[in-house]
């Protein structure tokens, strides 16, 4: 996909980066338990390599990154990333923090300077889940990047899913990206649909669990006035989900008073 000279073409990336813990079979999840509350097994390793695919591209958003809690070493692990991976522009939305022993936020990293940031919580049975927006152009017609984390139960995911419509109601330019714990055709996902210029992804892409991907549960979903090109999976270190990635292009108008980071 190539931008045209009336549009500026943006590189998107979306990663459950599971705070730098490594998963590789569904046994892990019980004998690597140890490694989701302590600063081991090699979570350095596994951020630099996330920053490395980080790097090659204008907007990326985090799910599962840790906020400086004890199983990072209390590293904020978003920062981490924005200096690894040489962004100027960062923003993290701590939603969970277990006793100082795990935290968990979504996270920003951007190529451009947004115009402005804004953090929700979203409904749900649990408290814990929440979505970052990042607005880059003025007005209704800016571009706007959300990232959300949703919950595992349909019911939340459901009141999830009509929050995030009636957030991006009138945003013509929107971008939503994250871990749905969903297909992008269950029922729940017509009320974001129909709520909001959000369209169902092009295809299918598995993004889990990574060493098998079999369903596709982590998205980058874009209104209809962007143009985009298919999504693509993409390893995230050794994080149980595969990373997404699509380019989109977007109008001068919606980025209207956003600027560029120098190169």
């Amino acid at each position: 996909m190539t931008g045209s000279a009336t549009t500026r073409r943006l590189r998107l990336l979306s990663a459950n980066i599971q705070a730098g813990s490594s998963t590789r079979r569904y046994s892990d999840y019980v004998t690597r338990s140890w490694s989701h509350a302590l600063p081991v097994g090699g979570k350095q390793g596994s951020l630099d390599a996330i920053a490395q695919l980080a790097r090659g591209h204008d907007i990326v958003g985090l799910q599962e990154a840790d906020p400086g809690s004890l199983r990072s070493g209390f590293t904020n692990q978003t920062h981490y990333l924005a200096e690894r991976a040489g962004f100027d522009y960062w923003s993290h939305q701590p939603n969970r923090n277990v006793a100082r022993l795990a935290g968990s936020a979504n996270g920003l990293l951007s190529r451009l300077e947004p115009v402005e940031i804004t953090d929700h919580p979203l409904p749900g049975r649990i408290a814990g889940r929440g979505v970052l927006v990042a607005r880059f152009g003025e007005g209704d017609e800016g571009l706007v990047v959300a990232v959300a984390h949703l919950s595992l139960g349909a019911n939340s995911r459901r009141s999830q899913l009509a929050f995030l419509g009636e957030l991006l109601h009138d945003h013509h330019h929107a971008v939503l990206m994250g871990d749905f714990n969903c297909t992008p055709d269950v029922p729940e996902m017509e009320l974001l649909y129909k709520r909001s210029h959000l369209r169902p992804p092009h295809a299918h892409v598995p993004t889990f669990p990574s060493w098998r991907p079999q369903r596709a549960i982590d998205h980058i979903l874009v209104s209809a006035a962007l143009r985009n090109g298919a999504g693509s999976a993409l390893p995230a270190a050794n994080s149980d989900h595969l990373a997404l990635a699509m380019e989109i292009e977007v109008p001068p108008q919606a980025l209207r008073g956003a600027t560029a980071a120098a190169a």
